[in-house]
């Protein structure tokens, strides 16, 4: 039985230690991954930010030479990002043409002040997702921990039992032996009381004689 448990803890610490490894593993990639697109994020919300600011002081002619108007360009022109197609359309017409195209700038403003607020928004989602998936693994970890630790006081107790066992029947063999080899020598002992009563003495001779 001790080596059965010993077995079945030993399987089942190997079990644990193995979910915790898959566990980082997939923890990790999740981490890089929204790492990534959170850097991603900041720089378009930030461009955003800048080109709004730029179109409110007037400053459309300019701000479409830099290269927060090119971010801005990869936004428009982007299919996965949230947008009517219309308000698409007007704001790559006004990357392409300036700010002679009609609608004017202020419309256009309001179209990039929206986009940032639902980016905002959808980082926001993400941000909590992250940190929820971070409380469930942390959770995980630590169960998982005190699991091994669990498993290996077991599979140390069990080691320990099974190595006294060991040594108990190691000296209840040796006690057997040794009480087998007294056994016969005590049998030897009385076959040779038993023949040496049955022997005639020389007194016994002489008498019958």
């Amino acid at each position: 039985q001790s080596k059965a448990d010993l077995a079945g803890a030993q399987t089942d610490r190997s079990a644990a230690k193995e979910a915790m490894a898959q566990a980082t593993g997939i923890r990790e990639k999740e981490a890089a991954a929204f790492g990534a697109a959170k850097a991603e994020d900041d720089i378009n919300i930030a461009a955003i930010a800048k080109a709004v600011a730029a179109l409110e002081k007037g400053s459309a002619g300019s701000f479409l030479q830099t290269e927060t108007a090119q971010v801005i360009r990869n936004l428009a022109n982007n299919d996965k990002v949230d947008m009517t197609e219309s308000d698409r359309q007007d704001l790559v017409a006004f990357l392409s043409q300036g700010s002679g195209y009609a609608p004017q700038s202020g419309q256009i403003t309001g179209i990039l002040k929206e986009m940032g607020d639902t980016m905002t928004k959808e980082l926001a989602e993400d941000t909590a997702t992250e940190a929820a998936s971070i409380k469930t693994f942390s959770e995980l970890i630590a169960a998982k921990e005190k699991e091994v630790q669990a498993l290996t006081a077991t599979v140390e107790t069990k080691t320990t039992q099974i190595g006294e066992l060991g040594v108990a029947i190691v000296q209840m063999k040796e006690d057997l032996s040794d009480t087998a080899a007294t056994l016969m020598e005590d049998k030897k002992f009385l076959a040779e009381l038993e023949s040496s009563c049955g022997a005639p003495s020389p007194d016994k001779k002489f008498l019958a004689e």
